[in-house]
């Protein structure tokens, strides 16, 4: 669950949610590490899906936007993630994922510097929503509006699988620039892909430390003590790349 000292972000975000969206909202759930028990202030964002049943006009998601960005400035390091779908596309469950609007700490200076740009711009697809309503699905926490089971279907497993290896399939190249996110992030694949589980970063490199070749494991426990611990950690690019280059082949077998 997430830590207490955001309640009260969460509560205000869900409050002016439905001042703004009114009858429009459907519902706001929350997924990731805040509801798979390792969410970590330095680490973590908060990752919220609203669900709406009709498209934002535009002076609405300028009007959500500044909410959200005002959210974020009070949120852990890594911000808020939220995406605003339309309800159509969760049941039954539309892959590639369009979106009406989405925001991340990322795109914050965007938005500040040219919030029209952003606001026409920011809507496509995206193919981490399949991951993201899996997570729902299983796992996720409804803050507020209809039941998880009333909005989302059950995402196929070739989509779950498509989302979760696009986000990993450039590794062997990545590694070194990213290697906390793609070691934990390869092991969770790795542990897809073999027993179906649908797991954490931590506990998928909790899963790896268990399943893969004891090479890998001073990465992997590094890993996991950066994510967990925020402890320093110096990788061995060498190592890594072996490692990425290792699960890679697995997972295209």
């Amino acid at each position: 669950m997430i830590m207490l000292q955001y309640d009260n972000l969460i509560n205000g975000f869900v409050e002016r949610s439905k001042e703004i969206l009114r009858d429009n909202l459907v519902g706001v759930y929350l997924h990731g590490s805040s509801v798979m028990g390792c969410f970590n202030p330095q680490k973590s964002d908060i990752d919220l899906i609203i669900v709406v049943d009709q498209p934002l006009s535009d002076s609405t998601k300028r009007k959500y936007m500044d909410m959200v960005a005002a959210a974020n400035a009070m949120g852990p390091a890594k911000g808020i993630e939220m995406s605003i779908v339309l309800r159509e596309v969760c049941k039954p469950f539309v892959y590639p994922t369009p979106y009406e609007l989405h925001f991340s700490a990322g795109h914050l200076d965007w938005y500040r510097d040219d919030p029209d740009d952003y606001i026409r711009r920011m809507n496509g697809t995206d193919r981490d929503l399949a991951a993201h309503f899996t997570i729902i699905n299983k796992r996720g926490r409804c803050l507020y509006g209809a039941p998880i089971e009333d909005v989302f279907a059950e995402v196929p497993s070739s989509d779950y699988m498509d989302s979760i290896w696009f986000d990993v399939e450039g590794a062997a190249e990545e590694i070194t620039e990213y290697p906390l996110y793609l070691t934990l992030n390869l092991a969770r694949v790795l542990a897809y892909k073999e027993g179906g589980l649908v797991l954490s970063k931590k506990e998928g490199g909790e899963w790896a430390l268990q399943h893969l070749p004891s090479e890998y494991r001073p990465l992997i426990t590094n890993a996991l003590r950066e994510y967990t611990e925020n402890a320093e950690s110096v990788y061995d690019d060498a190592l890594a790349k072996r490692y990425a280059e290792y699960a890679i082949r697995k997972l295209t077998q």
